[in-house]
């Protein structure tokens, strides 16, 4: 763990969880941690608010010392926090037991199952191997230069608005996608930058583009090549966000948003990952499937963008009817009233499903597989509205 991010205020230390302690920490100690500093656990990287700029503490020593936890301690504060927001996705346990002691979690790390329980956990731990992989290539301090020379940020939820005013039907993020563990591969003569052309040509106000390998077949390439060759959507870049150093990846490949699934991240996750997003110019999509993790997201001041995902990512069911139920009521009213701007995503392949999520009260939607797997995916858009809605 490179650092702790930085805010103003006051935060507590845990003690230290080095591997030559010199004193046991009990339990009421560890309970104390608990309480005042998990998220120091799961949020890794540090931002100055005053410079608006990625940076690495190096002030104290001891602290950085503090933070410094194996990653099967981090996926246990996390599995915890987790837990008690309903959360049941558990980030990937230890493959060993503990290599010194640590308290009363010992014995139940050394019995978690180390078998994913749906696909979506397996996405997840297959992520923490990835990310922890790419940040010892790519340091969080190495960034800061890819920061400065990263192409200048779009307005994400500026391109929404201008379209969903100019068309009077919901803003199109048109997704770049070749595969998923659902459907399998989706487009054989996959081609990253004629897609996105193609699918800019047709209407789409911003794009969304995996870069997922494993499970989706993308790739920060394509997310790059789409930048690189002078399209003008801006880009959300699809990828499932467990910590923040990801969050700096996707800037400096030219991201000008970045999604944040609230099945996978705790509440003060969301909340210090949408700062960051902030401080570097992105939009955060915070992605929710049910009540309470809609209820969640609302409780966090500064969400201006919120996705409800009509697959069930732990099933992969979908039921478009899940848009309907979310926005109904007391919900739907502090959603006017705070202005945010709902998304709808999956299962949506005609213009009455369309229809059906805007009168829900949706100003955008997020579609893949009815548009990327037409001939041209750009005639695909006009088939999913029912009309030309191309500029």
């Amino acid at each position: 763990m490179e650092s702790l991010i930085s805010f103003k205020g006051t935060f507590h230390v845990c003690p230290s969880f080095s591997s030559k302690p010199t004193t046991r920490i009990s339990p009421t100690q560890v309970n104390i941690c608990r309480k005042n500093s998990l998220f120091s656990f799961s949020v890794r990287a540090q931002v100055d608010p005053n410079e608006g700029s990625s940076t690495i503490a190096t002030s104290s020593e001891s602290v950085v010392d503090a933070l410094k936890v194996k990653e099967w301690e981090v996926g246990m504060f996390h599995n915890e926090v987790a837990a008690s927001q309903g959360i049941r996705i558990r980030r990937r346990p230890p493959t060993g037991p503990p290599a010194h002691y640590v308290g009363p979690f010992q014995f139940r790390l050394q019995n978690e199952g180390n078998t994913p329980r749906n696909i979506l956990e397996e996405i997840v731990w297959n992520k923490d191997i990835e990310v922890a992989q790419l940040k010892e290539r790519k340091p969080l301090i190495t960034l800061k230069k890819a920061l400065e020379n990263a192409p200048p940020v779009r307005d994400f939820i500026g391109a929404l608005r201008a379209a969903n005013e100019r068309t009077g039907l919901p803003g199109l993020i048109a997704e770049v996608k070749k595969a998923s563990p659902s459907r399998g591969i989706l487009r054989e003569d996959f081609d990253p930058v004629e897609i996105a052309r193609s699918y800019e040509k047709g209407g789409a106000a911003c794009l969304s583009v995996l870069t997922d390998e494993k499970f989706f077949k993308g790739s920060f390439e394509n997310l790059e090549a789409i930048r690189n060759a002078g399209v003008k959507c801006p880009l959300l870049c699809k990828e499932f966000i467990i910590e923040a150093w990801q969050l700096y990846y996707a800037r400096s490949k030219g991201a000008d948003a970045v999604l944040l699934i609230a099945a996978v991240l705790p509440d003060l996750d969301i909340k210090y990952m949408t700062k960051i997003c902030k401080l570097l110019g992105m939009t955060a999509l915070v992605e929710v499937h049910d009540e309470r993790e809609f209820d969640r997201v609302l409780g966090i001041e500064g969400v201006e963008l919120i996705g409800i995902n009509n697959r069930n990512l732990e099933t992969f069911e979908v039921d478009i009817g899940i848009t309907k139920k979310l926005l109904e009521g007391e919900r739907g009213k502090i959603i006017r009233e705070k202005n945010i701007i709902m998304v709808g995503e999956s299962g949506l392949f005609t213009p009455e499903d369309i229809a059906y999520v805007q009168e829900a009260g949706v100003r955008a939607v997020l579609v893949g597989e009815s548009i990327v797997k037409q001939s041209d995916p750009g005639k695909g858009i006009s088939k999913l509205f029912g009309k030309d809605i191309s500029i």
